[in-house]
């Protein structure tokens, strides 16, 4: 069967896609959103203006979009293969879609989406705010992915 044959390679693609996007997460969680938090609010809130530009790149949207439309396609057809380890397939491509994908569009981007429209210099209130609720998504992403990494590479 088809499926079963181009399966090994489309879990090995996810799970490098999954860890590249777990890694993005943690590396903000632990070091870029804790640095951001120590500078003034202008400078905090024209830093994270400009790396919420920067990362809308080729090369982050293969990986972003890349994987959660890698890991859709698994959902959907490791139920329909002869793979032992469906089920660790099914939940790792359900916790990155839901991780990466479901949460940056539901909560990340809205909110970068309403820093981005506000001058620096006025940011302060917006930007604490911003600070607590947009890193505390990232956490979310982050394990999230994280899990998702581990269940595809048992899935493997």
């Amino acid at each position: 069967m088809i499926i079963d044959a181009l399966l090994p390679g489309a879990i090995l693609v996810a799970t490098v896609g999954s860890g590249l996007m777990a890694g993005l997460f943690f590396a903000f969680s632990v070091a870029v959103m804790p640095a951001l938090r120590r500078l003034p609010p202008a400078a905090g809130a024209a830093a994270m203006q400009s790396v919420n530009r920067a990362i809308l790149n080729p090369l982050f949207g293969v990986v972003f979009g890349g994987t959660t439309v890698l890991c859709v396609l698994l959902a959907v057809a490791a139920p329909f293969s002869a793979q032992h380890a469906t089920a660790w397939i099914v939940v790792g491509a359900v916790l990155h879609v839901v991780g990466s994908f479901l949460v940056t569009a539901v909560w990340n981007v809205p909110l970068n989406i309403r820093l981005d429209a506000v001058d620096p210099d006025a940011a302060a209130g917006t930007w604490s705010e911003y600070l607590v609720r947009w890193t505390a998504w990232n956490h979310v992403r982050t394990v999230l992915c994280t899990a998702s990494t581990t269940a595809l590479a048992l899935a493997m």
